[in-house]
């Protein structure tokens, strides 16, 4: 009895024994499971490559050319087209934005870009595929059928980030492709402002031809009465005929430059080109400037400039594809599985016991490509400071732009002036010619110069007038107005 005694406490401690060793090994190996569960969440988390940073280019405080004058009213730019107050220009924008096809071209770009989003986040997650076989074979012994269904389960895990720096690159696309539509928006509006303004300056230096080309007339008519009594030589007739003719030579060609400006506006609105000429046809005054305009400081343009905004997305992405390619420098790790069924009849699919399965990871490495990766990458990199290169120039660029318009608009003003004053004399003058040649006190060449005199001026004050308000457009545009501005997302800190 005490021996079976013994016998049983021999091996319940054996028994104790072997449960602890079990249940060490079990404890290892979840220990190792979880570290090696541990290790891949924190490879997971980490992206090789270079973190994007937004790049600081120093900018002036102030404009170096002279500012319009000062004003309460705020840096609106978004419509800036309703300072001209003109009834029309406000609706020939409104269906520009609705029509115009290289805007709608852009916002394909804008869907095609967001789409290429999709396809990059699509490769961070697992895939599965339906499959499905039928193969009929022959040998000497027999003939079989083999159907086989399943599915086929992967998923490559993103140790180092090559995939999430894709999908980095292709936010940073998406983003670049939205401000290159919100630039094509900023130069639409420009382009229908500044045409629009060229139909109303060809029709306005239409009417001073008309009207000097009257006063002409008159003159003329009068020569020859002087002629017919005798009081003037043929000559008279003869250049008072010929500044008639000159002038109503140059009505036609001014009527063809209306009309070919309707035409590129009924373009711009995505229109056939006769769109626009029963609307646009009558005459109307040229849309006036405004004396102040509020141009704020270089630095916003940082912001409301969409090229600049684009530029800077393209670092962004640049940027990101350096990482894109640093990962291929680095293992492979993926996760596959395939579960189906097969059997020698249709039928049979359907029997679970005839299912088959696997499952288990598998790795590979680039160890030798011939310098392929590195190569890759140094490729990359000259994508990168290429980009950095072109942001530099857009900003510089677009620096110079707003000067050039600063600079324009106020010594446009200036010369505006002087040819009003201009045109005040030579009114005067022709008045006190024709009067003084009605009288016989004077010669007819004295009118004929007084009276070309006012019709030059005339004419280029209606250009000057256009030069006004298209120099604003030009300022505008440069100020980067147009479109709605939203604040700049703030840059995430990469890991």
């Amino acid at each position: 009895m005490q021996r079976t005694v013994l016998s049983l406490k021999s091996q319940v401690s054996s028994l104790r024994t072997s449960n602890f060793t079990l249940q060490t090994r079990v404890s290892s190996r979840m220990a190792r499971v979880g570290l090696v569960c541990c290790l891949i969440f924190l490879l997971a988390g980490c992206k090789v490559g270079p973190n994007f940073k937004p790049p600081q280019t120093p900018l002036p405080d102030t404009w170096v050319g002279p500012l319009p004058p000062p004003t309460s009213a705020e840096l609106d730019l978004a419509q800036w087209w309703t300072v001209f107050q003109d009834p029309t220009l406000p609706s020939l924008v409104e269906r520009a934005v609705e029509s115009n096809l290289d805007l709608k071209l852009a916002e394909a770009r804008v869907r095609q870009a967001r789409a290429a989003r999709g396809v990059a986040i699509s490769g961070l997650g697992p895939f599965v595929n339906a499959t499905g076989d039928y193969r009929r074979s022959r040998t000497v012994a027999a003939t079989a059928n083999q159907y086989q269904a399943g599915f086929d389960a992967g998923w490559e895990l993103d140790l180092f980030g090559g995939a999430r720096r894709s999908v980095e690159a292709a936010t940073a696309n998406l983003e670049a492709s939205l401000n290159a539509r919100l630039n094509v928006l900023v130069t639409l509006t420009a382009e229908v402002a500044a045409n629009y303004i060229d139909v109303r300056s060809f029709q306005e230096q239409i009417a001073i031809a008309q009207r000097n080309l009257k006063a002409q007339q008159h003159s003329a008519d009068l020569t020859r009465q002087r002629f017919q009594g005798g009081l003037v030589g043929a000559l008279d007739v003869a250049n008072a005929n010929a500044q008639v003719a000159t002038t109503a030579a140059q009505i036609p060609v001014l009527e063809q430059s209306a009309q070919q400006a309707i035409y590129s506006l009924s373009l711009l609105l995505g229109r056939e080109p006769g769109a626009l000429l029963e609307e646009l046809s009558r005459s109307a005054p040229i849309p006036s400037a405004p004396p102040a305009v509020p141009v704020g400081i270089p630095s916003e343009l940082l912001r409301r400039r969409p090229d600049i905004r684009q530029a800077e997305a393209q670092i962004h992405a640049a940027t990101a594809e350096i990482g894109v390619a640093t990962a291929d420098l680095f293992p492979r790790l993926s996760l596959s599985g395939t579960l189906g069924t097969q059997g020698n009849k249709f039928s049979s699919l359907t029997n679970w016991s005839n299912r088959f399965w696997s499952i288990g990871p598998s790795a590979s490495w680039a160890l030798f490509n011939t310098g392929l990766t590195r190569s890759n990458i140094e490729v990359q990199k000259a994508l990168q400071e290429q980009s950095l290169i072109e942001y530099r120039q857009t900003v510089l660029a677009a620096l110079q732009e707003v000067e050039n318009a600063l600079i324009a608009s106020t010594k446009e003003q200036e010369h505006y002036q002087a040819l009003t004053d201009a045109v005040v004399a030579n009114r005067k003058a022709v008045e006190l010619e024709t009067s003084l040649y009605t009288q016989g006190q004077t010669d007819f060449l004295n009118v004929l110069q007084a009276q070309g005199a006012l019709y030059s001026s005339e004419n280029a004050l209606a250009l000057s007038t256009r030069t006004v308000s298209t120099n604003l457009v030009a300022l505008y545009k440069a100020l980067g107005g147009g479109w709605t501005p939203t604040p700049p997302p703030e840059p995430k800190t990469e890991n």
